[in-house]
């Protein structure tokens, strides 16, 4: 570690623990001593995260190069950033950000030569850019737009209604408390259904409180009605953590209703047929066939020709097969189109001009792209992709004869093609473009490494050309390892300085829990064998030491949400094997994470410390239960938390206990020399709809940190 950080003796906050009635977890009394932290709006909480603030303030105000991150970060941004086009109606849409706007402006086009006229700038909503557009749908006449917006990065929306013709004035139709929502409007451009919960406790400032998230319900909206006079279809109060999706077939025919009740990718599906209900009559819940009504499986909607429904499905399937259901038939008539690959992990699907599909197949961590036959599943070809990397975004219908993908990899920041069937042709629809950013002076690799019980996993390593592997190249080591997602290939500009001036090296490790080869891979890291991931990360530290990339004290560690708690599980184990830690609005306290807002769905992959089993492995590896009891007398990393105080997915209590506790144990400990802050953003949430110009502070913080804590000189 740099003498400049070692030096310096950190007199941290006082976070008080205070008398509580303790938990019983199945005979084992721990005491909640820092619940006081729990309420954000009382002015103890208030002046702890300013003091928090203040020194953390402090250790960043001390780096060096904390302003020149920011304005390379900020030039580097500075470049025009599109998503692929889409048509709606007779017209396309796309978004478009001309470098720093906080938030990406909606553009409409005639045709794709005609000049964009700017359809909704989110811009304009709010002076200091925190109102973001949610969930969104145009209607199938292509006539309206029903968004939503959430404000201050929470996931609360209200939703809101705009006529798509040129100078037309917005409904004054205003849904609220919207929430992990669709949005799915009839064909006859009527009205659409959507999702919500109750109105909670707490209205003011949404998106602080902690109250639990149960009672989904479905509504349908009429256009130009009031949120009162919405029609309840769907509910579950016998359920209530359980969630819905809604979608209208292609056809406009019948309403597909998915049932979960967590993260795990299974659901059941109900279908309501449209042609035999009057919606402006209706008298209760609608009623449905219950097509599957257990949990066994995941069942995604794809198309239906009449009663012949296709689906992309688990079911016997962990890396997922395309199969049709006969509705008139029931489920027995299921039918595989498309049977598991054994290797590749069929990753999404989108039927396509009017008899075909475009299947996306996960390789190795890398995508390819297919085109099949709809009803047969037979491959008609394989596009060439420009090099190994992802498609992180496709853009069709079944009824459109044209297609849009855009492909990024670690060095592409984004490449958009299109293709039309007429003329069997691929060609580049439009590239993105970096000042002073040359990508053949990087290079990647992809290797794999044996983790503790012999399991080899997948990491790229990314670096300039020329690299030497002397044992002390600066390490960013990344990691999820949870809840089906699959980190693949993605390009950042905010990790451009960390390779190009200080001559870091950045890593991913695909490590199990994620979706990177299926279900089996992901259940291997949930529950009883969330050890598994961070065995895995670890290794994957390892190597990099055993292979001469770096050292210990030269090795970042970075995640967030579920990647926040692998981190912090890492440094409780392992904190002699890293020099610096970086946990982003982690999920740190595993013995009552579902008890607030929407922590209960993530009992999947976690367990619930309410059931005995549960509580035994949890109790072993939640990070707030377990500081300082990994390498007796080794120092923590240098180790800054981020979180929001409107991030109502991951609630910031889990970073507040877990700071407070590591200052406790580690902050007057002999041995350590390394500070442990955490950084606490306002008006911003777990992370989606966060303006430019926090995300730069923040990535700008971040590497200062890092760069900071190792003593590293800008080249």
């Amino acid at each position: 570690m740099s003498s400049a950080v070692t030096a310096v003796k950190y007199t941290y906050p006082d976070s008080r623990k205070e008398p509580a009635a303790p938990q019983d977890f199945h005979g084992v009394s721990l005491p909640d001593s820092y619940k006081w932290l729990e309420d954000p709006q009382s002015d103890a909480v208030k002046t702890w995260v300013d003091e928090q603030n203040k020194i953390t303030e402090s250790v960043l105000g001390a780096s060096k190069y904390r302003e020149t991150l920011k304005k390379r970060m900020t030039d580097l941004y500075n470049y025009p950033k599109y998503s692929c086009p889409y048509k709606r109606g007779k017209k396309y849409y796309f978004y478009k950000n001309n470098g720093l706007q906080n938030q990406s402006v909606l553009y409409v086009q005639d045709t794709l030569e005609s000049e964009p006229r700017v359809f909704m700038d989110p811009n304009a909503l709010s002076t200091d850019g925190t109102t973001a557009i949610g969930v969104s749908a145009f209607s199938e006449s292509g006539n309206f737009w029903a968004h939503g917006l959430s404000k201050k990065g929470s996931d609360w929306q209200t939703i809101y209604v705009k006529p798509t013709e040129e100078g037309a004035t917005p409904l004054n139709d205003q849904l609220e408390w919207v929430k992990f929502s669709s949005i799915a409007w009839t064909h006859d451009d009527k009205g659409f259904f959507y999702a919500r919960y109750p109105t909670p406790k707490q209205t003011v400032d949404a998106g602080t409180e902690t109250e639990r998230n149960v009672n989904h319900q479905l509504y349908y909206h009429v256009l130009g009605t009031a949120q009162s006079e919405d029609k309840l279809i769907f509910a579950a109060p016998e359920e209530p953590e359980w969630m819905f999706g809604v979608e209208v077939s292609d056809d406009g025919k019948y309403l597909l209703i998915t049932v979960s009740k967590d993260c795990d990718p299974v659901n059941r599906l109900f279908l309501a047929d449209l042609t035999k209900t009057d919606l402006s009559k209706l008298d209760g819940l609608i009623p449905v066939n219950k097509i599957i009504d257990n949990f066994e499986a995941e069942y995604s909607y794809l198309a239906n020709d009449g009663d012949i429904f296709y689906f992309k499905t688990n079911l016997n399937a962990p890396k997922y097969k395309i199969i049709s259901i006969d509705i008139s038939k029931g489920v027995e008539s299921r039918k595989e189109i498309i049977p598991q690959d054994e290797k590749n992990v069929l990753s999404f699907v989108t039927p396509i001009n009017h008899d075909k599909m475009l299947v996306v197949y996960m390789r190795d961590v890398v995508d390819v792209l297919q085109l099949h036959e709809l009803a047969t599943g037979k491959l008609i070809k394989e596009f060439a992709l420009p090099t190994l990397g992802t498609i992180n975004a496709l853009s069709g219908r079944r009824e459109h004869t044209e297609f849009f993908y855009q492909f990024t990899s670690f060095l592409h920041p984004g490449t958009i093609f299109r293709y039309r069937f007429d003329e069997d042709k691929m060609v580049l629809f439009r590239d993105a473009e970096i000042k002073d950013y040359d990508s053949t002076q990087f290079e990647t690799h992809q290797v794999f490494y044996p983790s503790k019980d012999g399991t080899k996993i997948p990491m790229f390593i990314v670096h300039k050309k020329g690299l030497q592997r002397n044992g002390n190249n600066p390490v960013m080591l990344y990691g999820y390892g949870g809840f089906n997602i699959a980190i693949q290939p993605y390009f950042s500009t905010f990790r451009l300085p960390w390779m190009q001036n200080f001559n870091g090296i950045f890593a991913v490790a695909n490590i199990r829990g994620g979706g990177e080869y299926g279900e089996e891979w992901h259940q291997a890291g949930t529950k009883g064998r969330k050890q598994n991931v961070f065995d895995d990360f670890q290794h994957a530290a390892k190597y990099l030491i055993d292979e001469k990339y770096t050292r210990p004290e030269r090795i970042a560690i970075y995640g967030g949400s579920n990647g926040g708690l692998l981190v912090a599980a890492c440094i409780n184990q392992r904190p002699d094997l890293f020099g610096v830690a970086v946990a982003a609005v982690g999920v740190l306290d595993m013995l009552n994470f579902h008890r607030y807002t929407i922590g209960h769905a993530w009992t999947s992959d976690y367990g619930c410390a309410d059931n005995k089993e549960d509580f035994e492995y949890l109790f072993k590896y939640s990070p707030l239960h377990n500081v300082g009891k990994g390498v007796p007398g080794a120092q923590y990393p240098c180790t800054m938390l981020t979180t929001a105080d409107h991030d109502d997915r991951v609630v910031p209590l889990h970073s507040y206990k877990y700071i407070a506790e590591l200052q406790h144990v580690m902050g007057n400990h002999p041995n350590q020399k390394n500070p442990l802050v955490i950084r606490i953003e306002t008006s911003a949430g777990h992370s989606a709809g966060k303006p430019t110009s926090k995300v730069i502070e923040e990535n700008a913080d971040v590497y200062a940190f890092i760069s900071h804590c190792m003593g590293l000189e800008w080249n």
